[in-house]
């Protein structure tokens, strides 16, 4: 891709903030594609412009996380480069109102299936075992190295995740079990999981992802999302299992602990045990119709 000194002082700008270079490359790809829509450098562009632009991406159907992630990224761009603030106004650049979505999980013999009968490869099972038993996201499971697994402590090192934050999580024994196997069969090099077309680089989003699709075929397993509805399980699972959301929220990395409770409501023992008033009612004969 052709560099200029905007995309230049902007990539400088990320990265002193200290922005994921998954975050860094996003956001450069969002102001390139303004640049692209109208055939001009960014910096020609009016507020108007721009507020048109975003418009035109509300028309095209984008997602609404798809739109605040461009948002984002144009008001970073516009106030720490170009010094417009005018611009990162929010009625030039409103944030859509985001829809509040519950994430799905499978069940505990849902999970089990997936991973008995859905993979053929050795390293994909172990992968998506991983993504499952140490709760993480699908980025952070791509980007384990061995070192950052813990034996002493059964605990892996989760390095620069979600807001570049450092964390542990569980180690579970049969999980390791099963990546000293793996070790043993590929002996990675350099990531845990390396890509199958250079082992100096890690696994890729895609490649998990197409992988995951068709273990959920395989499994006969219904379709609940992508990866991440692993991650979703294994919170829920031990959240009906009883532990603590503060040391959940430890776990799964998250913020607030508000987040973490959101896994309470499709936790299956929470809801078992909730009787309705309708239950409680001293029902003799029906009425007569």
């Amino acid at each position: 891709m052709k560099t200029t000194p905007l995309r230049e002082a902007f990539i400088e700008v990320l990265t002193l903030k200290g922005y994921s270079t998954r975050t860094l490359e996003t956001y450069v790809s969002v102001v390139a594609q303004l640049a692209r829509h109208y055939h001009r450098s960014p910096a020609q562009l009016s507020a108007e412009e721009v507020r048109a632009y975003l418009y035109h991406l509300h028309k095209t159907d984008r997602s609404t996380s798809t739109l605040n992630v461009v948002v984002s990224g144009l008001r970073c761009f516009y106030d720490e480069v170009l010094q417009r603030p005018e611009i990162c106004d929010k009625r030039i650049l409103p944030r859509p109102k985001q829809a509040v979505r519950r994430p799905q999980a499978y069940s505990v013999e849902e999970v089990h299936r997936l991973l008995e009968y859905g993979f053929t490869s050795p390293k994909c099972r172990v992968f998506f075992m991983t993504l499952y038993g140490a709760g993480l996201r699908l980025n952070e499971a791509c980007h384990l190295k061995a070192e950052h697994l813990d034996v002493g402590r059964m605990l892996v090192r989760v390095e620069r995740g979600k807001g570049c934050k450092d964390r542990y999580t569980i180690l579970p024994q049969h999980l390791l079990e099963e990546l000293r196997r793996y070790w043993r069969m590929y002996r990675p090099r350099y990531w845990l999981f390396p890509s199958s077309r250079d082992e100096r680089k890690p696994i890729t989003d895609r490649s998990v992802q197409l992988a995951f699709k068709r273990a959920l075929r395989r499994a006969g397993l219904p379709c609940k999302g992508g990866p991440h509805t692993l991650r979703h399980s294994f919170a829920t699972h031990l959240t009906e299992g009883r532990t603590p959301m503060h040391i959940l929220k430890e776990l799964m990395g998250h913020t607030s602990v508000s987040t973490t409770a959101g896994y309470l409501h499709i936790s299956r023992q929470r809801m078992e045990h909730i009787q309705s008033p309708l239950d409680t009612m001293d029902w003799t004969a029906p009425p007569a119709l």
